[in-house]
């Protein structure tokens, strides 16, 4: 089986190098690589910098995370509140997209790398159309939405008005707006986020119920047996989020058929390695 899995594995990479080549309207493979919230690793989360170098990387899809600001605009940030990017601690639902516009959400990545202005510029905060506009041109990788409020059919209506609909996904824990989005874009992919609560006999069923093609569970959750019961009932199995690379390395001997990671490179190296 282990053998099967890495034959499976060295194509899907191999995939991906001759997409490479065929240019920007060619396919996008599934290789497993989920870049979580770009290329966080390197470059300010949920920034199109770190979107810009997960697509270079090879990540096949890009997780991001979206607020409604007070008028209405579908940014992208993890919190709801800037407090973790700047020093200014604004909730982003009571402020306007402008007023947004105005803080640096460079800061804290910038203070904790000890960089200089210079070094680091100035951020402000992206916008969801702008993420979605960014994987339109290069056309190498899909980007994963996380609505962290009731907003799916915004994210959605936005979608359609970009034709961008074959480009993206949804995740989340929750299942309500999980459910949403497959009512409204039954094509659309989900990946459905499971934690504390899981329970991998029910959430088999309801993922199956609700036209869910992934479950991705927790990595303190992952086993074997868990893995393979998904994948025996034909759901798409990935664990959020890691970074280390021995326990990257120990989800693939696993079978799992995507990892969220910060780092998007040592996973496509580890990925690699294992075809040489």
């Amino acid at each position: 089986m282990e053998k099967t899995m890495r034959v499976k594995m060295c194509l899907a990479v191999a995939a991906f190098a001759a997409a490479s080549l065929c240019g920007a309207d060619a396919a996008i493979p599934e290789n497993g690589i989920t870049a979580h919230r770009g290329d966080s690793a390197h470059y300010p989360q949920n920034s199109l910098e770190a979107f810009s170098a997960a697509n270079e990387i090879g990540a096949d899809w890009i997780e991001t995370d979206v607020h409604l600001t007070r008028d209405g605009v579908l940014v992208i940030s993890h919190n709801a509140t800037t407090k973790d990017y700047c020093s200014r601690d604004l909730r982003i639902s009571e402020h306007t997209y402008a007023e947004l516009c105005e803080l640096d959400m460079a800061e804290t990545f910038r203070a904790q790398r000890k960089l200089t202005l210079e070094q680091r510029p100035k951020l402000r905060i992206a916008r969801l159309d702008e993420a979605i506009d960014l994987i339109l041109k290069a056309k190498k990788a899909r980007l994963s939405i996380q609505p962290k409020c009731a907003c799916v059919d915004q994210a959605i209506a936005l979608v359609r008005r970009k034709g961008a609909v074959e480009w993206v996904g949804f995740n989340d824990i929750s299942l309500g707006l999980m459910s949403r989005v497959k009512e409204l874009e039954p094509s659309i992919p989900v990946f459905w986020d499971r934690y504390d609560d899981f329970d991998v006999e029910k959430d088999i069923a309801t993922a199956k119920a609700r036209g869910f093609e992934t479950i991705m569970v927790c990595y303190r959750l992952a086993t074997r047996e868990n893995v393979k019961k998904m994948h025996d009932a034909g759901l798409k199995v990935g664990v959020w989020t890691v970074n280390d690379p021995k326990s990257l390395a120990a989800f693939l001997d696993m079978g799992v058929d995507r990892i969220y990671t910060d780092d998007p490179q040592t996973l496509k190296d580890i990925k690699a390695s294992r075809c040489r």
